[in-house]
């Protein structure tokens, strides 16, 4: 079953001053339900984005670059709608790059501009996690309990690898220009400077930044 978006809020800002040696920026916009099929596509972006240790996000401004510790996207799915983002924790003299990289990552996936075998290995690496986690008791239970309690479809795990397989770039690049767009994307932050955080989130989202003084 694949349910419309649910009208997305008009994206917001939210900071908070603190004295914090790192800024902590979270981005984030509306996604899909837990009965969209889309799903499975979701999962995988994620694991493209920033949900692994092989992913963009961690390998380009972790790995290559060592502006942040912390990197990683997240996604997650409820009756009516979702949430999909991320969250980066730098210094203040890495903070803007660190933003402008990631979106650059956001509008290549979006254009389909996937690297070789990249989403082969995405692919593996969730089919592999969920075949793991199945080797726990409390994994299966919990897995039993959240069916019955959200009244969703219990899946055997063949067809979820199987619907795993069935997704295609084409769908991961439609997905992430659905969900991702930057004018859709909100941003909150805690760090020392709100004008340097505001700077900042202009690169995700040029709507959030302030108008120019005249």
């Amino acid at each position: 079953m694949r349910r419309p978006l649910v009208s997305a809020p008009h994206p917001s800002l939210r900071y908070q001053r603190k004295d914090t040696e790192q800024y902590h920026v979270c981005v984030g916009a509306p996604g899909i339900s837990r009965s969209d099929r889309r799903r499975f596509a979701a999962s995988l972006l994620d694991s493209i984005l920033g949900g692994s240790a092989s992913s963009r996000l961690f390998q380009e401004i972790r790995e290559k670059r060592g502006m942040a510790y912390a990197v990683y996207s997240f996604a997650s799915q409820y009756t009516d709608t979702g949430l999909v983002g991320f969250y980066v924790g730098t210094r203040e003299e890495n903070l803007a790059a660190c933003l402008e990289i990631a979106a650059a990552e956001l509008a290549d996936v979006a254009a389909g501009n996937f690297r070789p075998n990249e989403v082969t290995r995405a692919k593996e690496n969730l089919k592999g996690r969920i075949i793991l986690s199945m080797e726990s008791t409390g994994n299966r239970m919990s897995r039993l309990g959240k069916s019955l309690i959200t009244d969703t479809e219990l899946l055997s795990v063949d067809r979820i690898i199987a619907e795993i397989e069935a997704v295609e770039p084409d769908d991961l690049a439609e997905l992430a220009r659905v969900l991702l767009a930057s004018e859709r994307l909100s941003a909150s932050g805690i760090g020392p400077e709100e004008e340097r955080f505001l700077e900042a989130v202009a690169h995700v989202n040029a709507a959030l930044a302030p108008p120019a003084a005249a």
